[in-house]
């Protein structure tokens, strides 16, 4: 068993800038001339230089200012005269990814190997040093090897959903032997709720499954080949001849039993092998070669296929050739991007397990899934969205609960792994987590300190945990906790100085029990909400106590009409002529704050705008951009007008900003009326409230009070004198008062006007 050679050649840019340096040109010299040779795939020197004639024809495939380069520099010439004798020549040697030969004798026999150099000078790492090409001429099986994350999800989700089952008393799920026709699983696909399900993930895979509705696993084998550029082409026909609102077709009667799973479109590269053999009679090798030479294109061996399969369909069934020919049209049009059957239906098999996973233990898959991909903040971050979505419940890092990774408590409920908090590595969590187990929780920061190694804990992980919110439990504040951390360490650090001291007592026997350490530990203030959420986010990449836009949300939805987890929906409902052109926009006014910014030259920025619910990126362009700069700054609170569109990168949505307005500047210029409902049977209640309000007057925006008394209600306007100024933060500190049941703030919209 051996992996395969690949062997990597020089061309045109690469030895271009090798044979500039091994010639002592300058680095910016030869850099220029590389850069001259166009973009297009497969292109070579002669092309570049117009020597070809599709370089003649086509400007895409040379490049006249090389040409003229070429022509006019001495330079240039030298350099690119070496190159062209040099182009095409391998370069050096690498590893297929996947492929893995495997033959009945030591590979010695067949054909030479290609080892590594080690420091003995033994050689590792063996491969065959004849490519996959040549490998397969001599006569041996390759075999391609995928790696796939997905199935480390699985296997940790069925371990954790085995240990739920055990301490249950429940026989073990054996993954590998589920029913393929469970209803709740084909629901979620239907609904398209399948964010994290392989393959099945990104936004268009979501949007196609809500219109196929499929219901056996047959749909999802044709979905995952059909959903490629290609194929794709075919999706329409095939959704509406599976509901029945298209005539199921086939080219030959005798090609139904074939075909009738996909609904009569060929879609599979064995439907192409299965046709040759029904047809025309090709035995099951000669149907692969088929299928091989319609893959590769070849004019001249498909001129012989053609002829063979047309005599074979007259041999066989006595098919004319003005029939048969038409038949083998459409399988060379397909086989070109025809899937391979057997690959589509093994990718839906693990598709159908997450799906699976996700409806019936949906804490242990979710669990699973955020842990594989801790290192990568944002995907955590739109995973927990999900985990949401999905009602269930995530619990802070704890050190007293947490483990390294994401774990599941109950059906409905997360643990926040420690391992997904910024600046905290495995050995610490590790280390923490043994020091749990060998003699139960901690009491207090001390304790703490005490029990977990310190070689594995420095004072920047110690304040990471702090900012996560994992010693919440070990004292009554964060501040405290950061007040008390140096004291802490310090005392620890004594005690493990006089440890390896080793305090030997009179009869050289060392100590028993570690000196006693009693430290007063400092009390603090706790941080306002805002601080305490910023911090959350530099540790986790995202709010987990709440989220800065909480004191705002209502008010804004009540000027925008949704929040940005409603975007799908927004979407979904747009008018007709707005599901037109070529990139489809809606007109919407959305509000967020504004969480990250990237600049592109001097005239575009991409705005990252989060409200708590979900995200977006809005995009600033030209005149939009210049007008609206300086408010794009961090933190700032915005409510933008624009275009709605698809953003088929990320999968999700972005926005075109057309306008933009700061909340703050609305709530101070456009404030129509602030209604209160205030009850009076709570002591200083009124009193309370006043104080607030006296700070924010004079001002134009008319007050309206309902008041609630023992066994009465009653309503009160406040303008012109007592009227006050609206800040953005007013109507949530007046939500903070004794008696305030409900404070509306009505505001105008600035982009009717």
């Amino acid at each position: 068993v051996s992996q395969i050679i690949t062997y990597g050649t020089m061309a045109a840019k690469a030895v271009v800038r090798d044979s500039g340096r091994v010639l002592g040109f300058p680095y910016g010299f030869v850099d220029g001339v590389a850069k001259l040779i166009p973009m297009t795939l497969g292109i070579g020197l002669e092309d570049a230089l117009g020597r070809t004639d599709k370089s003649k024809s086509d400007d895409a495939w040379r490049s006249d200012e090389l040409i003229a380069r070429y022509r006019d520099e001495d330079d240039v010439r030298d350099l690119l005269d070496l190159a062209l004798q040099l182009e095409d020549l391998t370069r050096n040697a690498g590893k297929h990814a996947g492929g893995v030969v495997i033959a009945p004798e030591p590979l010695a026999e067949f054909c030479p190997l290609f080892a590594e150099h080690d420091v003995e000078g033994l050689g590792k790492n063996p491969v065959t040093q004849f490519d996959k090409d040549d490998v397969e001429a001599i006569g041996l099986v390759k075999f391609d090897f995928l790696g796939l994350r997905t199935l480390t999800i699985i296997d940790w989700a069925v371990k954790a959903i085995n240990e739920r089952r055990a301490a249950a008393g429940e026989t073990p799920l054996d993954i590998a032997a589920l029913p393929l026709d469970d209803t709740a699983t084909y629901e979620l696909f239907a609904r398209g709720d399948t964010v994290a399900v392989f393959q099945f993930e990104s936004r268009g895979m979501r949007e196609l499954l809500k219109r196929a509705l499929p219901d056996r696993f047959e749909d999802l084998i044709a979905l995952v080949s059909l959903y490629r550029p290609g194929p794709m082409d075919l999706i329409p026909d095939f959704i509406e001849r599976k509901h029945g609102r298209a005539e199921v077709k086939y080219p030959h009667a005798l090609l139904e039993p074939v075909l009738s799973p996909t609904y009569g479109v060929v879609v599979y590269q064995e439907q192409v092998m299965q046709t040759a053999q029904i047809l025309a009679g090709y035995s099951l090798g000669g149907a692969d070669l088929l299928r091989r030479a319609m893959g590769k294109k070849k004019v001249e061996e498909m001129a012989k296929e053609r002829a063979k399969f047309e005599a074979g369909a007259q041999a066989t069934h006595d098919i004319a050739s003005k029939i048969s020919g038409p038949i083998f049209d459409l399988l060379e049009k397909f086989a070109g991007y025809g899937f391979n059957k057997s690959h589509a239906a093994a990718y839906a098999l693990v598709s159908y397990q997450t799906a699976w996973l996700k409806t019936h233990y949906p804490a242990e898959f979710m669990a699973a899934v955020l842990s594989s991909d801790m290192d990568n903040t944002d995907k955590v971050v739109g995973f927990l969205d999900e985990a949401r979505a999905m009602d269930l419940t995530v619990l802070s890092p704890d050190v007293n609960a947490s483990d390294y990774m994401f774990e599941a408590v109950d059906p409905k409920t997360l643990r926040y792994g420690l391992g997904a908090v910024k600046g905290v590595g495995r050995g610490a969590c590790e280390a923490i987590v043994e020091a749990r187990e060998k003699e139960g929780v901690f009491t207090d920061l001390l304790d703490f300190c005490k029990r977990v190694e310190s070689n594995k804990l420095n004072r920047r992980t110690m304040e990471a945990l702090i900012h996560a919110g994992a010693l919440d439990a070990l004292g009554s504040n964060r501040p405290s906790l950061l007040l008390q951390l140096p004291e802490a360490l310090k005392a620890t650090e004594q005690l493990a100085r006089e440890r390896e001291a080793g305090q030997v007592s009179l009869f050289g026997a060392v100590e028993s029990a570690a000196p006693a350490l009693d430290i007063h530990l400092p009390e603090t203030h706790d941080w306002p909400l805002a601080e305490k959420l910023r911090h959350e986010r530099e540790t986790l990449g995202f709010y987990l106590s709440g989220h800065p836009m909480d004191p705002y949300r209502d008010d804004l939805i009540g000027v925008t009409g949704f929040h940005l987890g409603q975007l799908e929906k927004i979407w979904s409902e747009r008018a007709e002529d707005e599901k037109r052109g070529w990139r489809p926009e809606k007109t919407v006014v959305l509000a967020g704050q504004v969480t990250g910014m990237r600049r592109k030259g001097e005239s575009q920025a991409f705005v990252q705008l989060e409200d708590g619910r979900g995200r977006i990126e809005c995009a600033f362009f030209a005149e939009t951009f210049t007008e609206y700069a300086a408010l794009l700054t961090r933190d700032r609170i915005l409510i933008i007008e624009g275009g709605l569109r698809e953003d088929e990168f990320s999968g999700g949505f972005s926005l075109r900003a057309r306008r933009c307005w700061d909340y703050s500047q609305v709530c101070a210029t456009q404030a129509l009326r602030l209604a209160l409902r205030l009850d009076l049977r709570v002591p200083g209640a009124m009193e309370a409230v006043d104080a607030v309000l006296d700070k924010h007057r004079p001002g134009s925006t008319p007050i309206r009070f309902e008041l609630l008394r023992e066994g009465a209600a009653g309503q009160l306007d406040l303008n012109g004198s007592r009227g006050i100024r609206i800040d953005q933060d007013l109507a949530a500190t007046l939500r903070a008062q004794p008696g305030v049941r409900t404070v509306k703030l009505a505001l105008g919209k600035p982009w009717t006007q």
